[in-house]
């Protein structure tokens, strides 16, 4: 049988700091580009509500998937501030795990990337670059959906490292979140550096800024309970904060 824990250790060579926080804010702003632009596609292409989600889950599931086969290498491809807090909590008490300071520099990179792709769809479709959302989303039963699409997020993640299968999360992480767009009442924004990127456009994947707050407070919650999650149905010791999304790069990826 493969030793599983031993190919996880061959693969915990972290790229610099710099070249992390790229892939970072890159990452971030290339899922937002995805989801906000084939939303506004969507509703260019058809009338039909389900249609127009089913188009926008299908393509975040496929920008998504590839996002982390190529930028996990590098930086973990977290792309999610709550995934970087679950990281580096899970892994506060291992020498290889996040510190304060990556999580103090991840969390900017991923929402001026998110920002940054919200613009870029807008601009690809000609819309005004930066323009409030209007799309109220503030009631109980959304922020419970949220709740639930966080924790099943955490859950997936950081489960599939501690069984030693981190690398199927370009698709299994794909494939959660184009089925949380289906069974969660808030379509799963799942991740709060996203949530504030969708702000920036009154468009189909749109959240207006005062529904903000409670979103983000819901998946921190979620990703608390995400982890307890993990801590309950794997035991102790929790998973290393550096082994999320995916291994880090190989060697030669992090030798410059």
């Amino acid at each position: 049988m493969p030793d599983r824990a031993a190919d996880r250790r061959s693969h915990r060579v972290t790229a610099p700091l710099g070249r992390r926080l790229a892939a970072e804010a890159v990452g971030t702003g290339l899922l937002v580009a995805v989801v906000v632009g084939s939303g506004i596609q969507a509703t260019e292409l058809s009338r039909d509500v389900g249609v127009q989600l089913l188009a926008n889950s299908l393509a975040t599931v496929f920008g998504l998937g590839v996002l982390i086969a190529v930028l996990g290498p590098v930086s973990g491809a977290h792309f999610n501030p709550a995934v970087t807090l679950a990281a580096w909590f899970a892994g506060r008490r291992k020498a290889d795990g996040l510190t304060l300071r990556d999580v103090a520099a991840y969390v900017p990179a991923q929402i001026a990337g998110a920002m940054g792709g919200a613009i870029l769809a807008d601009a690809m479709f000609d819309k005004p670059l930066v323009n409030w959302s209007t799309h109220d989303r503030s009631a109980s039963h959304l922020w419970l959906g949220e709740v639930v699409a966080t924790a099943g997020l955490i859950l997936l993640i950081f489960g599939l490292d501690r069984i030693g299968r981190a690398s199927l999360a370009p698709a299994a992480v794909a494939s959660y979140i184009g089925a949380a767009y289906w069974f969660t009442s808030s379509t799963s924004f799942a991740n709060p550096a996203v949530t504030i990127g969708r702000a920036f456009t009154d468009t189909f994947a749109g959240i207006a800024p005062a529904s903000l707050a409670p979103f983000i407070a819901a998946q921190l919650a979620g990703a608390v309970l995400g982890l307890g999650a993990v801590l309950t149905v794997y035991g102790r010791p929790a998973p290393a904060g550096d082994q999320v999304v995916v291994p880090h790069g190989e060697p030669e990826l992090a030798s410059s």
